[in-house]
C-alpha cells in the first residue's frame, strides 16, 4: 500500500475511503511541490504548479521559495533555483565535483551511438528543442541529452516562443573537440535529415523522463 493510500485508507464509520479521496488541494503544499518537481526534467513556472496543486499562485511561489531558503540553510546537497522562468532541483555548485565523478564514472572516453546521433540533430538543428530532437531521432532523447549537457557538448539558448520550451545548441567545446573553427566547417549532411515540423506532432514536450543515462533510448514517451 502506498503512502497516500494509507492516508486515506481509515474513515469515520470504519470503513476504508476510497484511493484518491484526499484531493490534490488538500494536499500539504511543500511536501506535494517536492514530489512535482522530483519528476520533472525542465524547469516549472509557478502558474503551472499552481494549476496542477489546486492553490493560488502567491501560495505556491511563497512555498517554494521558503523550501529554497530551508535548503540552503540546511546546507542540503542539492538547491531548487529559480531559472528560465521556472523551477527544477539542480544539485548543489560545491557538489558539482561528486556528481561529475559518478556522472563519467569511467565513460569520459565515449559517446554511445545515440549520444551522437543525438549530438549531430542538434549541431545541424540548432537552436532546437528537445521534443524536436526526439522528432528526428524517433525515440526520447532526454537521457542523452542530459549526457550531452554534463559533458558540456550542448547548453541552453533561450526558449521557443510558440511553446515555451528550452532550446539548445552546441557550445565552442564542441568545436574544439571536433576541430572546427566554426559551424560553417559541418559536413553538408543537414539535407539528409527529416525536417522537424513534419513530426514534431509526434513529440510532446515537456513530459517527465526517468532515464537516468544514455545506455539506450525509451521508444514510448514516459
Amino acid at each position: 500500500m502506498s503512502e497516500a493510500q494509507g492516508i486515506v485508507g481509515g474513515g469515520l464509520d470504519g470503513q476504508d475511503a476510497p484511493v484518491g479521496a484526499l484531493g490534490v488541494a488538500e494536499l500539504e503544499l511543500r511536501p506535494a511541490l517536492e514530489a512535482v518537481l522530483m519528476v520533472v526534467d525542465e524547469p516549472v513556472t509557478e502558474e503551472h504548479l499552481a494549476r496542477v496543486l489546486e492553490r493560488p499562485r502567491r501560495e505556491v511561489a511563497l512555498a517554494l521559495r521558503e523550501l529554497s531558503e530551508d535548503y540552503t540553510r540546511q546546507g542540503r546537497g542539492f538547491d531548487l533555483r529559480l531559472v528560465a522562468g521556472g523551477w527544477r532541483f539542480y544539485s548543489r555548485a560545491a557538489y558539482a565535483d561528486a556528481v561529475e565523478s559518478f556522472v563519467l564514472d569511467g565513460q569520459q572516453a565515449r559517446l554511445t551511438q545515440a549520444a551522437l546521433e543525438t549530438l549531430a540533430v542538434v549541431a545541424y538543428r540548432q537552436p532546437v528543442s528537445r521534443s524536436r530532437v526526439s522528432a528526428v531521432r524517433g525515440v526520447n532523447c532526454d537521457g542523452v541529452m542530459r549526457t550531452l549537457l554534463q559533458r558540456g557538448l550542448v547548453e541552453e539558448t533561450g526558449t521557443e516562443p510558440e511553446t515555451g520550451a528550452i532550446l539548445y545548441r552546441t557550445t565552442n567545446y564542441f568545436l574544439e573537440r571536433m576541430g572546427l573553427r566554426g559551424l560553417d566547417e559541418l559536413p553538408e549532411l543537414a539535407p539528409f535529415l527529416p525536417e522537424a515540423e513534419a513530426v514534431e506532432g509526434d513529440s510532446r514536450e515537456g513530459v517527465p523522463s526517468f532515464d537516468v543515462d544514455d545506455s539506450g533510448d525509451s521508444q514510448t514517451d514516459h
